[in-house]
């Protein structure tokens, strides 16, 4: 069995009263899910998610790791992957998408992200998310 292991966040902002996520929707699989990708070498989960928002998105953001979530997948058989999520505050709120993943990126009231997102796990981790930027 081959392990992956990847790291992203809940990325948000807030006006005063609206609160939003940052989605993306990926090239390959045509879902919306948050950013993420797989620890290089060294790096921390923090520093990974940090990258791979970055490298996504072209936003910057806070990371609030008191807020932590784990979701266990199988992408392909023989293959078991563990994605951890964090809460991060976005630094800047206008994003570039990486050309060769992301097929758009979209700010979605908080609210309404269960309507948007493909699987269940993310719906649950938006529900969780809540307590903590709300």
């Amino acid at each position: 069995m081959q392990h992956e292991k990847s790291c992203g966040a809940i990325v948000y902002r807030k006006y005063p009263g609206n609160t939003e996520i940052l989605l993306i929707k990926h090239i390959n699989s045509g879902h919306w899910s948050f950013p993420k990708g797989h620890v290089e070498g060294n790096e921390t989960e923090e520093e990974t998610a940090k990258r791979e928002i970055m490298e996504e998105t072209g936003i910057d953001v806070n990371l609030d790791t008191t807020f932590r979530e784990i979701v266990s997948y199988s992408p392909r058989k023989d293959t078991q992957k563990i994605v951890v999520y964090f809460i991060g505050r976005a630094k800047n709120t206008d994003y570039t998408p990486q050309e060769d993943e992301i097929a758009e990126i979209r700010w979605v009231e908080i609210d309404r992200c269960s309507q948007v997102l493909a699987y269940e796990n993310d719906r649950s981790i938006v529900n969780k998310a809540k307590k903590f930027i709300i």
